[in-house]
């Protein structure tokens, strides 16, 4: 089957960008096609999610494999084929480009077709992306430019009637971190 995928992104105005996709596909095939199609490096912990109809996520396939308990169903791009997830036309998925700021692609299951295609391709290209942001830019974008960033600890953390008298000492005496018996 051919499997036909719209992205599209809520940052910027027509923005879209549609894969063509043989359903064996592997998601890491897709991850790098929508890569190449918006410029970005391969230098983040990308992540595709299925979604229910309201696009809260469901299924999570990683670059790299995360875990391994048994209480946590990892599924990697490069294992995971396209139709082992995507089943059904208008099915939703996100793609996440910017794992510190979840920042993400909208993606959705246009068509299935009968036949049969070689990996994936990038058929229609509107707009430009968001521009992805460099790491050094992120953190200026939390902590300012002087390092220090708007977040007053006193107040926003322990909330405005914190002081350090406040804490009650008894039952704390007896801690002792020398002795080992921590750790």
């Amino acid at each position: 089957m051919i499997y036909r995928i719209a992205f599209s992104c809520d940052e910027v105005n027509r923005f879209r960008r549609v894969f063509e996709a043989d359903s064996d596909a592997t998601f890491l095939e897709l991850h790098k096609a929508l890569l190449e199609s918006v410029g970005y490096p391969d230098d983040q912990m990308t992540s595709f999610f299925t979604c229910n109809d309201r696009w809260e996520k469901e299924q999570e396939v990683t670059l790299v494999e995360m875990g391994n308990g048994v209480d946590y169903d990892n599924m990697t791009m490069e294992q995971t084929r396209l139709s082992d997830l995507l089943t059904d036309q208008g099915q939703r998925l996100i793609y996440i480009f910017d794992p510190m700021f979840e920042r993400c692609f909208f993606g959705n299951l246009k068509e299935i077709k009968p036949g049969h295609m070689s990996g994936v391709e990038c058929v229609e290209n509107i707009g430009q992306p968001p521009k992805q942001l460099e790491t050094e830019q992120n953190m200026e974008a939390i902590l300012g430019k002087d390092g220090k960033g708007d977040l007053d600890l006193d107040e926003d953390f322990y909330g405005s009637g914190y002081d350090d008298g406040d804490i009650d000492a008894e039952g704390f005496q007896d801690l002792s971190f020398d002795d080992g018996t921590m750790f």
